[in-house]
């Protein structure tokens, strides 16, 4: 009897484990996305292109419903996700830069840690490229020249600007910052003018615009995820990635970590995730959905469409990205402001 019961008992565990392993079905459901951003945006947009190419690989083509709720960078929609939604695998949220920033989700007003999501996949923008013009070159190695101008946009310099802050950190360039410009297109036509000597973007058809004049050179790039690896981005024109210039710069234990730090804030843009505890065989839908979708030319092509620098991601990525930033001390990213400060640029 107790061999009998022992046998029944790994039947039916037996049975559990095949069914809880089986593809989920999605006949007659309805796919929620939350998106921490007013209708329209980029983070919008791409939440809305993104979570319909998955629904249409995920078996029996769940509907798509997109709601948004902004408020607080983000953090409202982060916190009902965590705090509303039943991981049942019928709810997805949509993530940008913003809120995988261990800055904001640090706060007291937050109550989510986007490195407990189960990550679908996500979107990248390929890096972004240093410009500089070709005749103020020289100046950025020689401290007995005039300095060489960097332009950035008001406020704080973005992420991919910050990487002129490393090279006169850590590689010696002489370089003096103007901040102030109010857009992208502001910047390049004051690299046309010749206002400022040197600047960053990430936007692939205005930076192959001016090198194209041969008055520019890409003198470095961050570059994107792939596989665990920085890989340059080949429209750069051969520029090298700027982690290969500066790793043998920063013996600095804190140092590094702040480097780190910042080179996955830029290589991190959107990303797609499942609540914390969604079952596994959820999980491994949607992943095998993103896969399928990001390697449709279609998907490609719609993405490019929305933005050029369109980058698809896939989740392990995205995932390494996350852990990278959830693991930063607080001090090490202090260790940015007060890098900028010395350098005459106010940031928090």
């Amino acid at each position: 009897m107790r061999r009998f019961s022992i046998a029944l008992l790994t039947l039916l565990l037996g049975q559990f484990a095949a069914h809880a392993d089986e593809a989920p079905s999605f006949k007659g459901k309805n796919v929620t996305v939350i998106v921490g951003s007013a209708p329209g945006g980029g983070t919008d947009t791409s939440g809305r292109l993104i979570a319909g190419y998955i629904a249409a690989h995920l078996p029996d083509k769940p509907t798509v419903v997109v709601r948004n709720v902004p408020g607080a960078q983000g953090v409202t929609a982060m916190n009902y996700f965590v705090k509303q939604v039943a991981p049942d695998g019928l709810t997805l949220t949509m993530g940008s830069t913003t809120q995988a920033d261990p800055l904001l989700y640090r706060r007291p007003a937050s109550a989510y840690d986007p490195t407990t999501f189960a990550i679908v996949g996500g979107v990248g923008r390929g890096g972004s490229v240093l410009m500089i013009r070709k005749d103020a070159e020289p100046r950025l190695h020689d401290k007995n020249a005039a300095p060489v101008i960097m332009g950035a946009l008001g406020g704080v310099p973005r992420s991919g600007m910050q990487t002129t802050a490393w090279g006169v950190g850590f590689l010696g360039w002489n370089v003096k910052w103007v901040l102030g410009y109010p857009g992208t297109n502001d910047l390049m036509i004051a690299l046309e003018r010749g206002e400022i000597d040197m600047t960053s973007t990430a936007n692939l058809f205005l930076a192959q615009k001016l090198i194209e004049t041969g008055k520019f050179i890409a003198l470095s790039q961050t570059g994107s995820m792939q596989h665990g690896q920085m890989v340059a981005r080949p429209e750069w024109g051969g520029a090298p990635l700027f982690a290969t210039l500066i790793q043998d710069k920063i013996p600095d234990v804190l140092a590094r970590q702040a480097f780190d730090y910042w080179a996955s804030m830029t290589a991190i843009d959107k990303w797609i995730a499942l609540p914390p505890k969604t079952p596994e065989p959820y999980v491994r839908a949607y992943r095998e959905a993103y896969q399928a979708a990001f390697t449709d030319p279609e998907f490609s092509g719609l993405g490019k469409s929305v933005s050029e620098d369109f980058e698809p991601m896939a989740y392990d990525d995205v995932e390494f990205l996350m852990r990278k930033l959830g693991s930063t001390p607080p001090e090490a990213i202090a260790f940015i402001s007060t890098m900028l400060h010395k350098q005459g640029v106010e940031a928090e």
